[in-house]
């Protein structure tokens, strides 16, 4: 079990974002400064937006900085489920690279994960950050239960990301994903949480108590995180 876990509490969503967006500023810094670029893994999903509205507003060297999602919906570009959009329209103004790892017309959710893994080979490895949000039922990126799960969980130590098809399908985005694995996840030089709301706590709270017995996803992976790693809360 990972004993170097900390909450951070705030008192709101803004508070919150501005908190998480300094702690990624110097994150994005500190790479630069020892190894000339920064390679993070930004969530998707709507709790982290004020996040990225305040990290945009920070002057940093947006041209060294590499910007992947830690997960991504098999859905075109177009879509308003795609978070690397989503991503984009904060940080491509900036200069940064924001990097779609899903081709625009995959059919076959295991070949699309496959490519992303490939292109995921070529980065600058481990992540300098991943930010993860967590999901109602546990889930971490896009680590879901399902068919998929054993593999994102304990497939080969090279394979950066998969394809993940949920089961069930979450009814906000009932589609197949792409995502990082959990080691992937846990090789990061940081990983931080940002999560509102007293359910999503609560989850977390147990997965924690049942370390790697949890049948929570985020169980698994803040088990075996070796860093620390703070989760950020705000109601």
């Amino acid at each position: 079990m990972n004993e170097e876990i900390e909450w951070w509490d705030y008192d709101n969503a803004a508070e919150m974002a501005a908190a998480v967006a300094g702690d990624i500023g110097f994150i994005i810094e500190s790479a630069i400064d020892a190894r000339g670029a920064a390679v993070i893994a930004l969530a998707g999903g709507k709790t982290p937006i004020p996040i990225y509205e305040a990290l945009a507003a920070a002057k940093l060297e947006w041209k060294r900085v590499t910007i992947v999602p830690g997960d991504e919906r098999i859905v075109p570009l177009s879509d308003p489920l795609c978070n690397v959009s989503m991503l984009a329209k904060f940080f491509l103004p900036k200069g940064a690279r924001v990097m779609p790892i899903v081709p625009n017309a995959a059919a076959d959710y295991k070949a699309a994960g496959r490519s992303a893994d490939a292109l995921m080979q070529d980065l600058h490895w481990p992540l300098d950050l991943c930010l993860l949000g967590v999901g109602r039922d546990g889930h971490a990126a896009s680590i879901f239960p399902g068919p998929d799960f054993d593999d994102a969980i304990s497939g080969p130590k090279t394979q950066r990301a998969l394809g993940v098809m949920p089961d069930p399908l979450p009814a906000d985005a009932p589609v197949p994903r792409v995502s990082l694995s959990l080691r992937a996840i846990t090789a990061a030089r940081a990983l931080l949480i940002a999560v509102r709301g007293d359910e999503k706590r609560a989850v977390i709270e147990s997965a924690i108590d049942q370390g790697r017995a949890s049948p929570y996803p985020i169980g698994r992976v803040l088990a075996d995180t070796e860093l620390p790693v703070d989760i950020h809360w705000a109601p």
